[in-house]
């Protein structure tokens, strides 16, 4: 079971301890210093597709566009924290570096925590550049945006452990196990609030800038993905001897075995959809329909959509293509930014 940890629910008391000085970077400490309150951006959910994320709020930061509040929920409260806490410039070369072995190595297979993946492998690695901040100590105001498992109640992480709060966003059901925060069971925010407007207004924003990662996810094709020749690559052999030789062939055996299954999984090697992908796809398609109907209660100002559908639900090796889908779709919005713009 996942330890209980420290809350992060909004009307807590806040925790102002630091553990860690946060590395800053001078240009994405430029674009925080000209930050405006009065503008937000609600970074939606979609799994590998949150990457796109990194490429619009670097292309809004070219336009002058900085926004003051920042949420979001599940790989959208992932990057906005890294956004809100100095790291965006941490993230992005970490994710431009990932591979497809980098991705399985952090697969923490469990069947008995609640969900396929533990993420505690994950969790670990994201410690050494925002664990220890506590979300009130942050230069940008931000909320992670989390579902109550029990009650189905909307849950606004806005104090308490940036860590934490993160990792409740993103625990997609079934796929990543729960976490327990002050006694109640916490996942994946995009459940019902997939692209959070509401939150960003309450906090105080004039005008939102939504990013809707599942606008064009219905009617996706899987189609099948070449096979990664470097990694079927046989481990050479410089020692003779035979026990040696038959020592490396039963290990590298094992090894491509494991990855196989892991590919599988996440629909990499097969045409067919892997587990992964249809549970997250049929959870998307239900987010999608979630965000098409709260945002005609609440529109955004300005809604960017990138045009991601090809990308799988684990294809986080895939950086690079979503970074610049960000950028390019904020260049189509630009008319309807320099509006909101000279509208402030």
């Amino acid at each position: 079971m996942n330890p209980l940890v420290k809350s992060a629910i909004i009307d807590e008391t806040p925790c102002v301890s630091i553990s860690k000085t946060m590395t800053t970077d001078p240009t994405q400490s430029s674009a925080i210093n000209r930050a405006d309150a009065r503008i937000g951006i609600a970074l939606g959910s979609g799994s590998a597709r949150g990457w796109a994320h990194i490429g619009v709020l670097r292309a809004l930061a070219e336009m002058g566009v900085h926004p003051g509040v920042i949420t979001g929920s599940s790989i959208g409260a992932l990057v906005g924290g890294a956004y809100a806490s100095n790291q965006l410039d941490v993230l992005e070369r970490w994710v431009i570096s990932l591979t497809r072995r980098d991705i399985l190595s952090f697969l923490d297979i469990s069947l008995l925590e609640g969900g396929f993946i533990k993420g505690e492998k994950l969790m670990a690695f994201a410690s050494t550049y925002v664990g220890g901040l506590d979300i009130q100590s942050l230069p940008l105001s931000f909320a992670a945006v989390a579902t109550e498992l029990q009650t189905g109640r909307e849950i606004w992480l806005r104090k308490g452990d940036l860590l934490n709060s993160i990792r409740a966003s993103i625990a997609l059901p079934g796929i990543f196990s729960p976490i327990k925060l002050d006694g109640r069971w916490l996942v994946d925010g995009g459940l019902v609030d997939p692209v959070p407007i509401s939150p960003c207004r309450a906090m105080g924003a004039e005008v939102v800038i939504a990013v809707n990662l599942n606008g064009d996810i219905v009617g996706k094709r899987n189609k099948p993905k070449a096979p990664d020749k470097s990694q079927k690559k046989k481990r050479s052999v410089d020692d003779t001897d035979v026990w040696a030789r038959l020592s490396n062939q039963f290990t590298a055996s094992f090894i491509e075995q494991k990855e196989a299954f892991l590919s599988r999984l996440v629909g990499e090697s097969k045409d067919t959809p892997g587990l992964f992908d249809v549970m997250a796809n049929s959870l998307n398609i239900m987010q999608d329909r979630i965000t098409r109907s709260r945002m005609a209660g609440d529109p955004p100002d300005v809604l960017l959509a990138p045009r991601l559908s090809r990308l799988g639900l684990m294809e986080f090796d895939q950086a690079a293509v979503a970074i610049d889908e960000g950028r390019a779709c904020v260049e189509r919005m630009r008319p309807a930014l320099d509006q909101m713009l000279s509208e402030l």
